[in-house]
């Protein structure tokens, strides 16, 4: 796999997991959330896909990384340090503060980027 079709892949990769994460809490109030453990994990997990997507992107190619200030690298990463690492202290609302509010942003910019990089960047 090329340098540009492997970006894309994991472009692709945060989107879709994102999407999943947003899809999850649409039309779900925080409280509903704080109740359902499985909706918890869907969630969790999806935003932790996402991330470990972008890590992945970082080592990758931090040249793209550096390229495109508008996506917040480190507060993806630490989101999934966090979660990958202190499972038992996730902050419920945080997390679906995440996937409510913040994720669509995120998925604007990433699918942003996947139109450049299908007409070749």
């Amino acid at each position: 796999m090329n340098r540009e079709a492997r970006i894309r892949s994991l472009l692709e990769r945060i989107r879709s997991a994102s999407l999943d994460a947003h899809g999850f809490v649409s039309g779900t109030e925080l409280q509903e959330f704080r109740k359902d453990l499985l909706l918890q994990r869907g969630v969790g997990m999806s935003l932790l896909m996402a991330s470990e997507s972008v890590v992945q992107l970082e080592a990758f190619s931090p040249d793209f990384v550096a390229d495109h200030p508008e996506i917040p690298w480190v507060t993806i990463r630490g989101m999934r340090n966090r979660m990958a690492h202190g499972y038992f202290d996730i902050d419920l609302n945080y997390v679906f503060q995440t996937a409510k509010h913040e994720v669509p942003d995120l998925v604007g910019i990433v699918e942003a980027l996947l139109h450049i990089y299908a007409q070749g960047e």
